[in-house]
């Protein structure tokens, strides 16, 4: 007799489950059940109830809690701070790409020669990147410091005053990115390097036989055959730059004269020092949807060049 078998109910045909298929199917959810409990109660519950509460006032430290709509969301579009933190934002994020997309791509071409002890070097350059943040920025608090910083050491050589990198409203931002480049760099030069050695050796070869000097093969080879790889770079590099907080928090606070209040600094200061819950979840929610359009432009900009 077979374990599955047909049964006729008002004239429709319905499959029976046998007992064993019916033990899978158990076994498989509970063996599943950790990972949904925790994209349930981590991800899915604050995803949604973040959203509930971007149309609410509610300040964190009473149960009542007064709808209000999209005001949350028209009261931010009329906060000058806010401007300014999203104006912080988009400079970081623009140098902080730019410039470290750049850099990555010429240490990942410089790593990927065949020379005795270039592991070392790679493995120098990718230390940042599995060193703490929080312990990151306290290092380079401590280089900027005005009084006895390492880098104001070449300043007072030269008998200049020494700088205010964090004091200064005009230098802090560019001492932010230039800590962030240094501490990211690392991560995307090896990303790089693993697309430039799964490009084919052939086509170098081609290359050279048609004569093709050494910018040549980089700008008609090694550029276009990284495409996808850059995408993915732009893309990550990208969030990651819109979401920028711990560096902040610990080297500026957001000064001086919130020079480098960011949006996250912003939606933190909002959420959990003047418990304006309801107003940091809008915040969220634009900053979502920011970093979701920007993603899209970026795939739509790269979709012929990668087959999208």
């Amino acid at each position: 007799m077979s374990t599955v078998a047909q049964v006729r109910v008002g004239g429709r045909g319905r499959r029976r489950i046998s007992r064993a298929t019916l033990d899978q199917t158990v076994v498989g959810y509970l063996c599943l059940s950790p990972l949904l409990l925790h994209f349930l109660i981590f991800l899915a519950f604050p995803l949604v109830f973040s959203l509930y509460l971007s149309l609410n006032s509610w300040d964190l430290m009473s149960p009542d809690k007064s709808f209000v709509g999209l005001g949350n969301y028209v009261q931010l579009f009329h906060d000058a701070d806010f401007w300014q933190a999203a104006v912080n934002t988009v400079i970081f994020a623009f140098w902080r790409v730019v410039v470290g997309t750049i850099l990555a791509l010429l240490l990942a071409l410089l790593v990927n020669q065949k020379l005795r002890g270039i592991s070392i070097f790679r493995g120098a350059i990718f230390a940042p990147v599995i060193t703490s943040l929080v312990a990151i920025s306290v290092v380079w608090l401590w280089l900027y410091d005005p009084s006895y910083g390492l880098l104001n050491l070449p300043v007072k050589a030269l008998g200049m005053a020494p700088l205010a990198w964090l004091q200064d409203p005009h230098l802090a931002m560019p001492a932010v990115i230039i800590m962030s480049i240094w501490k990211g760099v690392g991560y995307t030069m090896v990303i790089y390097l693993a697309g430039l050695q799964g490009i084919p050796e052939q086509f170098y070869e081609a290359a050279r036989i048609d004569g093709a000097g050494a910018w040549a093969r980089f700008r008609f080879v090694t550029l276009p055959l990284l495409t996808p790889v850059t995408l993915f770079v732009l893309v990550i590099s990208t969030i990651g730059a819109f979401q920028i907080f711990a560096q902040i928090y610990i080297m500026t606070n957001g000064g001086p004269v919130k020079s480098t209040t960011v949006a996250v600094y912003y939606l933190y200061q909002q959420g959990f020092q003047f418990f304006h819950m309801g107003y940091a979840s809008a915040l969220a929610w634009i900053l979502f949807l920011v970093m979701l359009i920007l993603t899209v432009v970026q795939f739509r900009f790269f979709r012929q060049e990668v087959g999208l």
